[in-house]
């Protein structure tokens, strides 16, 4: 590898990564170009053609305070008529220059307003100015027979409104032109995604193939090895990789394991062979022969010989009974005993010894052509019940390696058992010969001594077979190791994807909660206003429509919600709080809740608790009732008539878990459509309805039951559902009380909560850090904001500034405030509200976004709080993208209180009130 320089794998995927990534950084600028052009374009059109029309109405407003104050004054002859007469004459010409240089790029539009001028002049000089002088003059006569005289002047007004009616239509075709021009580059800009987004994918599907292509073929071969090693097929295939990456190591390493599977089979192959070549002998002289033979072979030792053990205690020696290419002019020892030469010390030491670069006065091994020296000597013991039973040794040309070690070891590990084997058949054979004379007595006797022979030749057989059992247990067991370890390997890499694909998920649903929420905190803000105030000139018509959409907005904020909920728990991040649940207010909450809906519906709708249900239970209140509202709600939606129940009781039978005080069983049963009972388990799972009619028919999303299924089972109880087409529904609950919470051993546990989990939105952190909470019944927050009601007068004239880079949120919002009669200043960014603090010296109170550009809302609070001359002033944080966390690090920041869009009127100005108050 020192040659050519190392590109790995990770070198790879980051080059193709950052190649993409190009391709991304490329596409982006070309696309915010023409996004920022087509801004530009609707900008233009939303703020002068705005602007425009606002002139030309005013102006038209202008001239009609004049009429209605000429007529007030000639009919009454009353001063104060005359007052919106004097003002509008000194202020529409001012108007009226704004608008003229506004249309500057339109000449035949400035010739209308020229003529329009011309006709407001000759208006008030012939006709409005002598009709009043004549008034002032007491000639109420000449004033009759003036307008008699000269009807055309009387229908000046008239004449003025049809020329502005001609204007505004020509403005307005101006207007479609300019949006139709803006539609043609929306449509170049989808053009233009679509064939950035084809080069994309082809890039990357180009680039995949080519690090995949060097991986697969490498892993291939791998994995081709990995099975011959398993299935004992051929190891002496090795890998070939010309790459310098990771895959070449993996190539290597694969080759060095097959190396090693290669020496093992060897090892073991050659042992059985040397074992087979002895097997059957009966004679000391000749198993030496076959002995030193066979492991001379294998070993490839030029010369040998083997030494056995004859007598015992200080009279043993070791007579050689077999050699191996013995030199021509000398047999060599013939015997020794223990400690004497180093064959004697590996005797006595009972351990192999290996000895290379031997003297040139060493033994020559003799051939047919002269004699040659041995380089390296192995000198080893066989063993037999801890004693040393023969001694071998060779001699070798070349030195021997680690493998011709293993093989000496292994062969005498069973060597001495048929040593002593044929020892012992020996000496039987020799009694045998003894006591043919012998009485039959002795003969049994013989016969005995020969069973025992057999039976040791039966126990040596079964320690060759139970040995090699061994040997291959023991290739299986490495195999299935390396199998393990690399699908160790495998899921490791696999749950480092799961985890990726984790965090992206929760990264994408927090981005996507803000980006839904802030155009939905306008929409809910706008609507409820014109649904609520009465004074703002709407017919009833327009308030219901105001109602329907506020009402959509809210379904779709608990659509996501939903959602959100329902992804916080598949990822286990969802945190049970645990507390005390006063039942016997349980059934009357529920009556208030759905009362109307059954009445509405024409249902019966009965809540019933027995006695023996006890008042307190413990558990998580909000998903309990949850679940409970959930269940009820989808009874009603899905039941036209008869009647709808629930039943709490006490539950007796069921098997209580660990750390359970008791279980409640709460049903809620109806005689709506009822389910099929293929569909039962259809109904639970997310965004599932029984069939696309009932879709169709009832609506909804589907995750109703879903949430309520997972919310029981992190409550650690059961939901079980008994129903059939036609013959309606009953949903049975199942839940223990746990006053210390889940214990170890519950069905699930709630994992620990993560900042970056997105699931933890919305709910946790909706209300600030002063607001009483609300429910569905009147609270004490109602209670509240039916005062500031009362008390009109109590934001008037109070200064709020308001800091939010998202116009419809400041549109909104102002509207709001200033019809509140207070004064309203607004800026885009922090970087403006630290300026516009800096000039204004009587800012009550600061509504703060979070997220904005060049400063967000953090860093800007805590520039406030750093300044001694504004840091009282009281801040209200505003956010649509609210984590779990939001809360505290808005407060740590310098938050007085906390909201999260999309906003509550009524929960807004109770806020403003409480700390406007405190100030």
């Amino acid at each position: 590898m020192t040659g050519r320089k190392r590109f790995g794998i990770r070198g790879k995927i980051f080059t193709g990564y950052l190649v993409i990534i190009l391709c991304l950084v490329v596409s982006i600028i070309a696309v915010n170009n023409q996004i920022s052009s087509m801004q530009t374009e609707r900008n233009y059109i939303i703020n002068h053609d705005i602007e425009v029309h606002g002139l030309t109405n005013e102006i038209e407003k202008q001239v009609l305070d004049m009429e209605n104050g000429q007529r007030g004054f000639i009919i009454t002859g009353d001063e104060s008529y005359l007052e919106p007469y004097s003002m509008a004459a000194s202020d529409w010409k001012s108007n009226y220059n704004k608008l003229y240089d506004l249309i500057s790029d339109n000449p035949s539009q400035q010739k209308r307003l020229q003529d329009i001028r011309d006709n407001i002049n000759e208006w008030i000089q012939y006709t409005a100015e002598p009709s009043i002088q004549m008034k002032r003059e007491g000639q109420d006569g000449d004033i009759l027979s003036f307008f008699k005289k000269d009807t055309a002047r009387s229908k000046g007004v008239e004449d003025i409104r049809n020329q502005f009616d001609t204007f505004r239509t020509t403005e307005k075709g101006f207007t479609k032109e300019r949006a139709d021009k803006l539609d043609n580059q929306n449509a170049v800009l989808k053009t233009s995604l679509y064939v950035l987004l084809f080069f994309v994918v082809l890039v990357s599907a180009a680039i995949a193939v080519f690090v995949s292509g060097s991986i697969v073929k490498t892993v291939k071969a791998v994995v081709r090895s990995i099975s011959a090693m398993s299935s004992n097929g051929d190891v002496t295939q090795r890998i070939n990789v010309k790459s310098r990456d990771e895959i070449r190591d993996l190539a290597d390493a694969t080759n060095s394991l097959l190396s090693v599977v290669e020496s093992r089979e060897w090892l073991q192959s050659s042992t059985n062979e040397v074992v087979e070549r002895y097997q059957g002998t009966s004679t000391i002289k000749v198993l030496g022969e076959k002995f030193i033979t066979g492991v001379a072979h294998f070993t490839k030792a030029s010369a040998g010989a083997i030494y056995i053990r004859e007598g015992e205690g200080g009279k043993a020696s070791f007579m050689k009974k077999g050699a191996y290419a013995a030199p021509m002019n000398s047999a060599g020892r013939d015997s020794f005993k223990l400690g004497e030469g180093l064959i004697g010390q590996c005797a006595a030491e009972k351990r192999l010894m290996v000895i290379d670069h031997l003297p040139d006065d060493y033994q020559l091994i003799g051939t047919g052509l002269g004699d040659v020296h041995p380089r390296s000597l192995l000198i080893a013991p066989v063993m037999f019940e801890n004693e040393v039973i023969a001694v071998l040794e060779l001699a070798s040309l070349e030195a021997f390696t680690q493998e011709h070690i293993d093989l000496v070891e292994n062969t005498t590990k069973t060597f001495g058992l048929t040593i002593d084997s044929v020892i012992r058949r020996m000496e039987v054979v020799r009694l045998l010969k003894e006591s043919q004379a012998i009485t039959e007595e002795l003969q049994a006797q013989s016969e005995e001594l020969q069973t025992q022979s057999e039976e040791l030749q039966m126990q040596s057989e079964e320690l060759r077979m139970i040995n090699e059992q061994l040997e291959q247990r023991s290739i299986e067991a490495e195999g299935k190791s390396a199998e393990l370890q690399q699908a160790k390997v495998e899921l490791e890499e696999k749950a480092k994807q799961l985890a990726l694909s984790s965090r992206y998920k929760s990264e994408f649903l927090a981005n996507m909660s803000h980006e839904l929420r802030t155009p939905l905190n306008s929409i809910l803000i706008l609507s409820e206003m014109l649904a609520e105030n009465s004074a703002n000139g709407l017919s009833s018509e327009d308030e219901e429509f105001a109602r329907v959409i506020h009402s959509s907005g809210q379904d779709l904020l608990n659509l996501i919600n939903d959602i959100l909920d329902l992804s916080k728990v598949e990822a286990g991040k969802l945190e049970m709080h645990f507390s005390e649940v006063n039942m016997s207010e349980l059934p009357s909450q529920i009556e208030r809740n759905f009362g109307h809906m059954a009445d509405k519906k024409g249902l019966t709708f009965d809540v019933k608790k027995d006695s023996d249900v006890p008042d307190i239970f413990y558990t998580d209140e909000k998903r309990f009732q949850q679940i409970i509202k959930n269940l009820l709600s989808n009874a009603f939606k899905f039941t036209e008539e008869g009647s709808v129940s629930l039943h709490i009781v006490k539950d007796k039978a069921f098997h209580p878990q660990v750390g359970a005080d008791h279980w409640l069983k709460l049903s809620v049963k109806d005689t709506g459509i009822g389910i099929p009972k293929d569909k039962h388990d259809l109904i639970f799972e997310a965004f599932q309805q029984g069939d696309g009619a009932t879709v169709r028919k009832y609506g909804g999303t589907g995750l109703g039951l879903s949430i309520c299924l997972e919310f029981v089972k992190l409550l650690g109880g059961q939901l079980e559902l008994e129903s059939e087409e036609g013959e309606g529904s009953t949903f049975t609950l199942y839940i223990p009380s746990l006053p210390n919470g889940l214990m170890h051993n519950a069905p699930i546990l709630a994992m620990e909560e993560s900042e970056s989990e997105v699931a933890a939105a919305i709910s946790d952190d909706a209300a600030p850090a002063k607001e009483v909470k609300a429910t569905d019944d009147y609270t004490i927050q109602e209670q509240e904001d039916i005062s500031v009601k009362e008390d009109e007068s109590f934001f008037k004239g109070k200064t709020v500034l308001i800091v939010d880079d998202d116009h419809r949120n400041i549109f909104a919002l102002k509207t709001a405030l200033e019809n509140e009669k207070m004064n309203v200043i607004t800026a885009e960014n922090g970087t403006q509200c630290l300026e516009m603090l800096g000039n204004e010296n009587d800012v009550d109170l600061i509504l703060m976004d979070i997220m904005m550009p060049v400063m967000d809302g953090y860093e800007t609070m805590r520039r406030i709080r750093a300044n001694e001359r504004v840091a009282n002033i009281p801040i209200i944080a505003l956010t649509a993208k609210a984590m779990k966390s939001d809360r505290e690090k808005c407060l740590e920041a310098g938050a007085s209180d906390y909201i999260s869009k999309p906003l509550k009127i009524e929960q807004l100005f109770s806020v403003m009130r409480v700390w406007i108050i405190n100030k």
